[in-house]
């Protein structure tokens, strides 16, 4: 019997695949509310407000911290990034599931506010030199923040055991194959449909 949840999360050290999962299975699955971030940090190009992340200013983030009004939320490399609590109350409220492509901190913060409503996926790179490679690849962070992001890489994958789930993702397609299998026990079918 499928143990359906109303949270699905991805999470992985930065260039470990995440991403690129979670667009796999909003493919399979359009009927998933997919879980957008705020940020302080500047847009990247082809980057829109509220589909890729919601830009707000420091300010207004704080503000938001003091309130409360973020599950979680974290400073990488002098941004800030979090989740709303609005957005999933919201999402909940109405019956949604949601799928969640955040850093490993995130994850840990959304199991602890939503134990009962979560499945967390961790997901990692056969070794971090290859994830040296491919954060060099993507060629959108200076040599200071790839240094940095591998540092924070070594440190992530000592929480993998917090997560119900891991992949290694080394072939994409046999990540994929994971992901799949994953999502079938705890993703409604009816969600294959928009």
């Amino acid at each position: 019997m499928p143990e359906y949840k109303k949270l699905i999360v991805l999470s992985s050290p930065s260039g470990g695949g995440k991403s690129t999962l979670a667009r796999h299975i909003s493919n399979i699955y359009p009927g998933l509310e997919f879980s957008i971030s705020a940020t302080t940090r500047k847009k990247r190009q082809g980057e829109r407000n509220g589909r890729d992340y919601f830009f707000i200013s420091k300010e207004e983030f704080l503000k938001k911290i003091g309130k409360g009004e973020l599950v979680e939320y974290e400073e990488i490399f002098g941004n800030y990034y979090g989740t709303l609590k609005s957005e999933i109350q919201r999402s909940i409220g109405m019956g949604k599931t949601m799928l969640f492509d955040v850093d490993v901190k995130g994850a840990i913060s959304l199991g602890k506010a939503f134990p009962k409503d979560i499945i967390s996926i961790f997901i990692y790179p056969p070794s971090l030199k290859e994830l040296e490679v491919r954060l060099r690849l993507r060629s959108t962070e200076s040599e200071e923040q790839i240094e940095k992001r591998l540092a924070r890489s070594e440190e992530e994958f000592s929480f993998k055991d917090h997560f119900h789930y891991t992949v290694l993702n080394d072939r994409l397609e046999d990540a994929i194959s994971d992901i799949e299998e994953i999502a079938k026990k705890h993703i409604d079918k009816k969600l294959m449909e928009k």
